[in-house]
């Protein structure tokens, strides 16, 4: 057994106990893995580990390392989450191609993306960015303003809204990230949502107890991220 998967191994029954611990089941909850900057071997490692979805930050690289490579024609169970932001004029070429966009924090954004799933004739999945921390450095739509956009980006059929996504503000200890997966399960299910992406390879198993369904797992699963050749 290689590093990855025994990392994949290693996390996968972090998980499980997370999710025992809070009367869950480990099966709600989805391993992302983070794959930016992370080369197309170890990327076929981890999916030879069991990782089905992978998220990537950057379109063009996502495009390149699964598309352009053939990657996801070799490997049919396996699908692409956008993470990072989207940019408008990057759109046309994430539309369709993630399986699922965890970063709208707009209704231009929105609106930009139905337009493009029209004329697609597709359904988008989506998941709404919320900051909850309310910082100035961080893309997400507040908590004061994300009923509103909820509620636009419901009126947009060729947009389906999964969930919730956020990124607290970091934290010395896992702990303190609790108050921020909190707020955003606390929002959702005003909002008669309860799918959230949260979570990542310092703080998942709080998230995990907080309500997570996907978390986004990058350093844990691949080591410190260095750039890679693809």
């Amino acid at each position: 057994m290689g590093e990855i998967a025994r990392a994949v191994e290693r996390i996968s029954a972090r998980i499980r106990e997370a999710a025992r611990r809070c009367g869950r089941n480990p099966e709600e909850i989805t391993l992302v893995a983070a794959s930016k900057g992370v080369g197309l071997d170890r990327v076929r490692e981890a999916a030879e580990a069991g990782i089905q979805i992978f998220g990537e930050n950057r379109v063009q690289e996502a495009r390149a390392k699964f598309l352009e490579s053939r990657f996801l024609e070799e490997n049919k169970s396996a699908a692409v989450h956008l993470i990072g932001p989207l940019q408008t004029n990057k759109v046309k070429q994430a539309v369709g191609f993630f399986s699922l966009i965890h970063s709208i924090d707009s209704v231009r954004l929105a609106e930009k993306v139905a337009q493009e799933a029209e004329k697609r004739r597709i359904t988008q999945p989506v998941l709404i960015e919320v900051n909850v921390g309310e910082e100035t450095t961080k893309r997400g739509i507040s908590i004061k303003e994300a009923p509103a956009l909820i509620a636009q980006v419901r009126k947009l059929a060729p947009l389906s809204l999964k969930g919730l996504m956020t990124l607290p503000p970091p934290t010395p200890e896992p702990e303190g990230a609790r108050p921020y997966f909190s707020m955003l399960r606390r929002l959702g299910e005003d909002l008669g949502l309860n799918r959230f992406s949260m979570g990542m390879s310092a703080d998942f198993e709080v998230a995990v107890e907080e309500g997570a369904t996907w978390v986004r797992i990058g350093t844990a699963i691949f080591g410190e991220r260095k750039k890679e050749q693809k």
